[in-house]
């Protein structure tokens, strides 16, 4: 093991996150692949073992699930009493954030369940979230986690079992966990446990048996959460070597990185290292070492590129290496990302260059601790699809030309100097042009300037002058240690001048992405983020510049202050296949714009379209990564200010709906007593005027009243729904008796229409609050008579239905009205704007509230020819025994 000086500026980040870290709690995970496996066990087990150390523990929550082995370790643990939450007229029970806090400090809280969601009106949503507030007070927690519940892993495990599961963790908090402890069993063990009843109850069991825990899901799981809590040991081991800068390679699981040399057998190399590496279930990297990128051709920098996408398509991670060596930078890069392995094509070697070693063969000889795989590559063969660049002699000849004028001014310059100094001190005036001439011209006019140099010293200044001829024969051993000299001057010169232009572009890239990704860090508003886009996009790419956005219909629109026209059809096509379309890419390539999504974390936030001036756009690999940067950079933007703009418009809705039924909590209230005492006043008096000429408008007073006091009664409940929430009293009812009480309390406002009412006597209780059920009927009945001119019949029907009772109250009216019937239910959605019925649109919206709160559920459809339906759908659980006399 060999070890080098640690990077001061990363050890020096690693003590500050280290004296972070030393201030928060230890977190301590449970990991297993599913439920069952014994997490909560081996966690309260931990806290046994801990406890008897003479730890202060304590139990926060923990979840028995019936289990006795898990209840008994429980038993003798001090247990942090749970808080009761009223959830929709329940009594629940949830983890005490709070009282966790304010407890006497303990040294550890253990927290089960760490995906679990809290209920609402908890103050965070997640109990992951609840445990990294312990964990910022100093309070060291223990959790449990299934493999499931990782965001990561979510979808490719409901692939597997056929069940997704909508709790998640972010994978953040697995990888931040300070220990994580594989709770581990094999799948056959495991539906031994489930069978003896030690997972579930028999119900559950059985169901469970016949879904989730299958032996191939219990499989499938089991190595899904091995192989995670491997990649976290294996980041664990990389972030070991590169803080102590240990440059030997530890193969603790198989790496493949395959060397591209930038020929056209390049895309051989890329199958073939897929191939092993699907066959070593590996994983692996394409690097290309950019020695002399500058001077490669259109054709040979595009076939690098595409080699690299290859590449990424079959799974790689690509990278473009700096360097000037091609063996010292594959084996950094090797070192760095702890590769076992190496995979590199080679050619061989002609009799000619008998002195030169090949990559394979420097590697092989000075790093044996690394595989090597080599695959014989054969001599290049041109691809005749491809024709030869053809440069123009203006362009090819122009440097030469100036490396040539340069000597021949150094000559000048050298002749006259003669008159001063010695013949020896003017050699260094030719070495000085060719340095010169390399670092500006690079490195054939160098090398040409060397050569030249040499050559009219001894034209010029040797006797014989004005021969090549050379009648001193040390002179020869001067013009060779000259040559030799400027030569390699020259070509260092050239290098330092390559890796300097290497360096200014990187410098470039970087100072770039950090400008857009300050300026767009203090963007509050859409507009400012488009302005800022069009600006720094245009100039760091050269480029036009567009963005198309969505609107609320998922639509993308063209924004006004593009520089260029934007195809809207492709744009809308990008947004919605997430995928880049456009000029250089396989989609739609006679575009003359490149359209790019805007991926973010969420979802995709538009589409930016660049449409380059040159002929090459984009022709480094480095040049793409920028742009996807960049990209990721303007989509987290757009993100942001959206959600910003969501939570905004929340609170102004959240506000106004509480200032709403603050106000009319409070003048119902104020409208009830006297409405009441009018209503009284008017039934009271209608005896004895009922043969009075007035009688008529008395029962108008009564009927308007009883209409009134049913409205103010329905604003009164919604006021108290929307603060407290739907509080059931639930009993066992008849459906019968509820649809006759209705009936009764709408006598009048019926009595214009025909009525059918078909409840059948044999219909399943139903356990439900029966004044709550008849204030849904009461409501949909009225809605029915108000709407419907007088005359028109309307049915009541009841059926039993899967399982459901099913209400359906229809009538012959003029249907529903042209908006969506779902929006019916909103909260003082009336239909129409103008209307002449009275009401101001809480029936429905507050029949809603209930029937959900019953586990039901309610709908509107139209009927043909004319007319609507209202369908309430309520469960009908299994029957109470009835103990006969």
């Amino acid at each position: 093991m060999s070890a080098t000086r640690p990077d001061p500026d990363r050890l020096l980040a690693d003590i500050t996150a280290e004296k972070r870290q030393a201030a928060r709690g230890k977190l301590k995970i449970f990991f297993g692949a599913c439920p069952g496996v014994g997490k909560t066990y081996a966690m309260l087990q931990s806290l046994q073992q801990l406890r008897s150390e003479g730890k202060r523990v304590l139990v926060g929550v923990a979840e028995t699930h019936g289990r006795s082995e898990t209840a008994r370790l429980l038993q003798d643990l001090p247990q942090l009493p749970l808080r009761e939450v009223e959830y929709r007229g329940h009594a629940l029970r949830e983890f005490d954030l709070d009282a966790a806090l304010a407890a006497a400090r303990p040294d550890l809280i253990a927290v089960d369940e760490l995906a679990h969601s809290n209920i609402e009106g908890s103050r965070h949503r997640k109990r992951w979230q609840d445990v990294e507030e312990l964990l910022a007070a100093g309070i060291d927690v223990h959790s449990t986690l299934n493999v499931q519940h990782l965001e990561s892993l979510n979808d490719i495990v409901g692939r597997i079992t056929g069940v997704r599961v909508r709790e998640t963790v972010p994978d953040r908090v697995l990888d931040q966990a300070d220990d994580v402890v594989v709770v581990d069993l094999p799948a056959d063990e495991l539906l031994k446990r489930l069978a003896e009843g030690k997972v579930y109850l028999p119900e559950a069991a059985q169901r469970a048996r016949e879904n989730f825990f299958r032996k191939g899901n219990l499989i499938a799981l089991r190595e899904l959460a091995l192989r995670r809590a491997a990649d976290r040991v294996d980041a664990q081991m990389n972030d070991y070597r590169r803080t102590r800068a240990i440059e030997a390679v530890w193969p603790a699981r198989e790496r493949l990185l395959a060397g591209l040399a930038g020929t056209d057998e390049d895309e051989r190399l890329v199958r073939d290292a897929a191939r092993l590496a699907r066959k070593l279930e590996a994983d692996w990297i394409a690097a290309h070492v950019d020695v002399a990128q500058h001077r490669l051709g259109k054709h040979a920098r595009g076939r690098i590129a595409r080699t690299l996408e290859l590449a990424a398509s079959l799974g790689a991670e690509t990278a473009t290496l700096p360097g000037t060596d091609v063996a010292d930078a594959l084996v950094a890069c090797a070192r760095a990302r702890n590769v076992n392995r190496l995979l590199l094509g080679h050619k061989p070697r002609s009799p000619w260059r008998f002195w030169h070693r090949s990559t394979v063969d420097r590697i092989g000889r000075r790093h044996s601790d690394l595989d090597l795989i080599v695959i014989a590559r054969g001599a290049r063969q041109r691809a005749p699809e491809i024709p030869r660049e053809r440069i123009a002699p203006r362009i090819k000849w122009l440097p030469y030309l100036w490396s040539t004028l340069a000597c021949f001014a150094a000559t000048a310059v050298a002749s006259v100097l003669l008159r001063v100094f010695d013949l020896a001190n003017v050699v260094m005036l030719f070495l000085l042009t060719v340095v010169l001439v390399a670092l500006r011209l690079g490195r054939g006019p160098g090398a040409w300037a060397a050569f030249l140099a040499v050559a009219c010293f001894d034209f010029f200044f040797v006797p014989p002058k004005l021969s090549m001829s050379v009648g001193d024969t040390q002179y020869i051993f001067t013009f060779v240690l000259m040559l030799g000299v400027a030569l390699i001057t020259g070509q260092l010169t050239a290098r330092l001048r390559h890796e300097a232009r290497v360096a200014s572009a990187r410098e470039h890239r970087a100072v770039m992405l950090a400008r857009l990704s300050r300026e767009l860090a203090g963007a509050l508003v859409t507009e400012q983020i488009v302005e800022i886009a069009l600006r720094d996009f245009g100039s760091g790419f050269h480029a036009g510049v567009g963005l198309a956005l969505p609107d609320a219909e998922d639509r993308v629109r063209a924004i006004t202050h593009n520089t260029i026209e934007i195809d809207e059809s492709i744009a809308q096509w990008v947004y919605d296949h997430a995928q880049a379309a456009g000029a250089g890419t396989a989609t739609l390539s006679a575009a003359k714009a490149r359209y790019i999504p805007l991926k973010a974390p969420m979802r995709v936030r538009g589409v930016l379209a660049l449409e380059f001036a040159g002929a090459e756009p984009l022709r480094e690999p480095e040049e793409q990564r920028l742009l996807e940067a960049c990209g990721g950079q303007l989509a987290l933007a757009l993100e942001r200010v959206h959600y910003v703009e969501v939570a905004q418009n929340t609170l102004v809705q959240i506000e106004g709906e509480r200032m709403r039924n603050t106000l009319l909590s409070a003048m119902s209230h104020d409208l009830r007593t006297p409405l009441t005492t009018i209503l009284g006043a008017a039934q009271a008096a209608e005896p004895q005027l009922r043969d009075h000429a007035a009688a008529p408008l008395l029962g108008s007073i009564i009927e308007q009243a009883q209409a009134m006091l049913r409205l103010i009664e329905n604003l009164l409940d919604m006021a108290r729904l929307q603060s407290r929430g739907v509080e059931l009293n639930r009993q066992w009812q008849s459906l019968e008796e509820i649809v006759g009480s209705a009936l009764r309390e709408l006598r009048e406002p019926l009595r214009a229409h025909p009525l059918k009412v078909d409840v059948p006597a044999d219909l399943p209780l139903l356990e439900v609050d029966a004044l709550l059920i008849e204030r849904v009927l009461v409501n949909l009945l009225e809605n029915a008579a108000k709407h419907t001119p007088a005359g028109t019949p309307i049915d009541v029907r009841a059926r039993d239905e899967n399982g459901n009772v099913v209400i359906e109250i229809d009538d012959a009216g003029p249907g529903l009205p042209a908006i969506a019937p779902d929006k019916l239910f909103d909260p003082f959605e009336r239909g129409h704007k103008e209307s002449s019925v009275a009401g101001i649109g809480l029936g429905l919206a507050l029949a809603r509230r209930i029937v959900e709160a019953h586990g039901g559920k309610i709908e509107a459809r139209p009927r043909s020819p004319r007319g609507a339906s209202f369908i309430v759908t309520l469960p009908a659980p299994a029957q109470p025994q009835v103990e006969l006399a």
